[in-house]
């Protein structure tokens, strides 16, 4: 199962089934973040597509200058606001062909309303293309999808994206999967339900005639609210944590000194290959090939320097494309990394990361509570990275005889933390709290069972930073040994015994991380009978998760699990 190979086979039939000759390529702003994900504006071009325009855009032009010559591939999500657009282009057609390709389900009353729209007869064909998710890594996607719940349920809205989004992936994939879902979440069973509902009625899409099963997994981010919260020592991970990554695209523009040319840089494993060698390799290994790619740069760069004849000449020219791309390449990852370091050293990332760790891997109060209070007598460190360890410790140890939530806060305010950043810790405490956590990060009178789930042993860590293990890890290991437990993960329908899956699609309705895509990664290469496939409604850093837990629980009414929010004024 792979995500960008399914994606890139589709971009191939649709721009390689129609005639021959000059195309244009017509996207909305949704379609357009998923072609550019797993295709270059080089690679569209090769494949004879010479213009690239937003059918948003389209109406606004001048149609008496129509481009009959051109054949316009449209590519678009079968939204009502689509249709109406399309419908009007249709009317007034620029160009004298268009081949139609929906990223999902197309109903059947859409399709008639274009047809009456055709009366010139320039639409040559109409086909679905399920392709309606952010293809992110080869077992990676995302629907892109900020905030999908509100007041503790789903958005309407984002419910019926999600449900298109996992229902593309699994037509993308060809899988008619066993849905199993996390019981004691409402939001996983209505996902689950929505899911079902539609592969029973769309049953002659899903008649692959699989040889095997393959499960689909629907988990809820609040089962584990700690991963997200965490700094990150992966290059992909670290980026986002630090940077951002959005729709591959990284923005560099408050970087001091910064060119004009690398205010925004492309990170993408399929169009780099240094990105995608050391996508998983932690913080100090990238440095070490940084310095391998800087050499081999500085030795190919020498070996151009002396042009004296016209072979000289015609040998760099011929290297030149190349050379550039290296040259680029260089300079883009040397200014990534130098970011990310110049970043650690001036927050002591390196500092908090230990103490993060200890608190999620270890079971030692007094230790934890002194490593803290140290961090906050540090003016060095930033105010979002203390509240954050709040966040964590007050996770853990919320029910401890000792427990300090309330001194550390007050610490935080002698440090003129803002209310606003200060409110984050009664929010993700109300969060966490909203459900009954099947799995019980942080049960202190269980210290063997967390040693066992979180550590593993001194020899299996590979430093103080990398302690912490997501939850989903645990989950996944579950399902391999076949003891994934049915109450707690009910199958949607009848039980076709899941344990016999080794096709996995897992999503997690919330957002996943780059550090649970590790994990699958991890577990994809140990395992070589299964195959996981890990989605979310979004990627999230410890910002997006933060912001996302807020718009989760701020309206929810007074007498749920409001008890927390005394936290933000003691």
């Amino acid at each position: 199962m792979n995500v960008i190979a399914a994606g890139k086979a589709y971009i191939n039939k649709m721009t390689e089934e129609s005639e021959p000759g000059m195309k244009v390529l017509m996207m909305d702003k949704e379609t357009t973040s998923i072609v550019s994900m797993i295709c270059s504006q080089s690679e569209i071009q090769q494949k004879e597509v010479y213009l690239v325009e937003r059918i948003s855009d389209s109406q606004n032009q001048n149609n008496t200058m129509a481009l009959r010559y051109l054949k316009c591939l449209v590519f678009l999500r079968p939204t009502t606001e689509n249709i109406k657009l399309l419908c009007y282009e249709l009317t007034r057609p620029k160009y004298g062909s268009y081949y139609i390709y929906f990223s999902n389900i197309i109903a059947k009353a859409d399709i008639k309303v274009l047809a009456e729209h055709d009366e010139q007869e320039v639409v040559k064909e109409v086909q679905e293309l399920y392709m309606d998710y952010l293809a992110v890594n080869p077992h990676l996607f995302s629907l892109g999808l900020n905030c999908p719940i509100n007041d503790l349920t789903w958005n309407v809205d984002a419910l019926q994206r999600s449900v298109a989004g996992v229902i593309s992936v699994l037509l993308s994939l060809k899988k008619c999967p066993l849905i199993r879902y996390q019981n004691n979440s409402k939001l996983c069973k209505e996902l689950g339900k929505k899911i079902s509902d539609i592969i029973s009625k769309e049953s002659t899409l899903f008649a692959f005639g699989q040889s095997s099963q393959s499960l689909l997994l629907i988990l809820d981010r609040r089962d584990d609210p700690i991963t997200p919260l965490l700094n990150q020592w992966t290059y992909q991970a670290m980026v986002h944590e630090l940077l951002t990554i959005y729709n591959n695209r990284v923005n560099l523009s408050k970087v001091p000194g910064i060119s004009k040319e690398l205010t925004e840089v492309v990170l993408s494993a399929e169009q780099d290959a240094f990105y995608a060698k050391n996508i998983f390799l932690n913080y100090g290994e990238i440095g070490q090939n940084i310095k391998q790619l800087m050499e081999q740069f500085q030795m190919k760069a020498k070996s151009h320097q002396k042009i004296e004849s016209i072979a000289d000449m015609k040998n760099f020219v011929d290297a030149y494309p190349q050379f550039k791309k290296l040259s680029g390449n260089v300079t883009k990852h040397v200014t990534v990394v130098g970011e990310l370091s110049s970043m650690v050293n001036k927050y002591h990332l390196l500092d908090v990361s230990e103490v993060e760790q200890e608190i999620t891997s270890q079971n030692d109060h007094s230790s934890h509570l002194q490593g803290i209070k140290k961090l906050i007598a540090n003016d060095k460190i930033r105010p979002l990275d203390l509240v954050k360890l709040v966040i964590l410790y007050a996770l853990r140890y919320q029910n401890h005889a000792n427990n300090e939530v309330v001194g550390l806060i007050d610490m935080l305010k002698k440090r003129n933390i803002s209310k606003n950043l200060l409110s984050n810790i009664a929010y993700v405490l109300e969060y966490a709290a909203s459900i009954t956590r099947q799995n019980d990060l942080f049960n202190v009178e269980e210290a063997v069972k967390i040693t066992k789930r979180f550590f593993k042993g001194l020899s299996g860590v590979d430093n103080v930073y990398t302690q912490h293990k997501p939850l989903l890890q645990e989950t996944l290991e579950e399902i391999a040994r076949g003891r994934l437990k049915e109450n707690l993960y009910p199958c949607m329908g009848f039980n076709n015994n899941s344990n016999r899956c080794q096709d996995i699609i897992v999503f997690m309705i919330g957002g996943t991380t780059y550090e649970e895509s590790l994990v699958v990664h991890s577990f994809n290469r140990n395992h070589p009978g299964f195959n996981v496939l890990l989605g979310g409604t979004s990627i999230h850093n410890s910002n997006s998760f933060l912001e996302e837990v807020k718009q989760s629980v701020l309206n929810i009414p007074k007498k749920s699990s409001r008890k927390f929010r005394n936290l933000e004024c003691q």
